[in-house]
């Protein structure tokens, strides 16, 4: 059996469950249970703490495990990243009193306090900078302001936390993360198939089918503003000036191609979502 290890709570663990449901597997059903064996699908789930994940698998004692991109990098494990997943996207980046530091070289033998101390020692030691991490568990942007550290590194979304906290964001972006697919080093049997159903649903998240009836002659002013993954269907209708078209289009923007396509004389447009694909 495959060997998946899937957050058991904070941001990620609802939206990684409900994406593997949307793939066709199993669910557990009591949230406080961390360990569930889907006989159909020849898959077993381990549910963990996200910053443990990487660590068990780069093990090797899962397989492939659902965490977060911070989480993998600062973990120093040797899992890899093998498929962004597209949720819980963060940005990374630097904050201190407004005006004390402007560039990452303004850091060199300061305190820097970060609930991922790994990521920012690997990430400043690549820039030749010497800092000292503090390392915390959460609530990094009161650091400062109680003399722990100088700067921060922490997740950063609108920057008012930082802001009510008195902080200021400087230097460049440190890490793009999202939640993300890791697998151990060894590979296992059964990691193609999961991918593809993650991928599939990724696919049917952001896309739709529209269909619609069209004037013959207009198809290639259609296609023009609907295009398609690939192609559009066409098809006869029993009147033949008439043809009726089936394409998979992007979710977002599609209120405004179904009115580019009405203009142009579509008619009976209907959208259906997708439940799942594989392309």
């Amino acid at each position: 059996m495959l060997r998946i290890a899937v957050p058991n709570k904070g941001a990620l663990s609802e939206t990684a469950s409900a994406m593997l449901a949307e793939a066709g597997y199993a669910g557990r059903r009591d949230p406080k249970s961390l360990h569930l064996i889907d006989p159909d699908n020849e898959v077993e789930f381990f549910f963990l703490r996200p910053r443990d994940i990487a660590t068990y698998v780069g093990s090797g004692a899962l397989d492939v495990g659902i965490t977060g991109r911070d989480l993998l990098l600062d973990s120093g494990s040797e899992a890899t990243e093998i498929q962004e997943l597209g949720f819980a996207r963060s940005t990374f980046r630097f904050a201190a009193r407004p005006g004390r530091f402007t560039t990452l070289e303004d850091l060199n033998g300061v305190r820097i306090a970060s609930a991922y101390a790994g990521l920012v020692r690997s990430y400043l030691a690549e820039k030749g900078i010497d800092v000292t991490v503090v390392p915390l568990d959460g609530a990094v942007e009161s650091a400062v302001e109680l003399g722990v550290a100088d700067a921060i590194a922490d997740v950063v979304e609108t920057g008012t936390t930082l802001r009510a906290a008195g902080l200021e964001i400087f230097g460049p972006v440190m890490l793009e993360s999202e939640a993300v697919l890791i697998s151990s080093p060894a590979g296992a049997e059964g990691v193609d198939t999961l991918l593809r159903r993650l991928r599939g649903v990724m696919i049917a998240r952001r896309y739709v089918l529209v269909d619609y009836d069209l004037p013959a002659n207009l198809v290639d002013e259609a296609v023009a503003i609907a295009p398609g993954r690939e192609s559009p269907t066409i098809s006869p209708l029993q009147d033949p000036a008439w043809v009726a078209v089936r394409v998979m289009v992007p979710r977002k923007g599609m209120n405004l191609m179904m009115d580019k396509l009405y203009a142009i004389g579509a008619r009976a447009i209907l959208v259906s979502a997708i439940e799942a694909a594989r392309l």
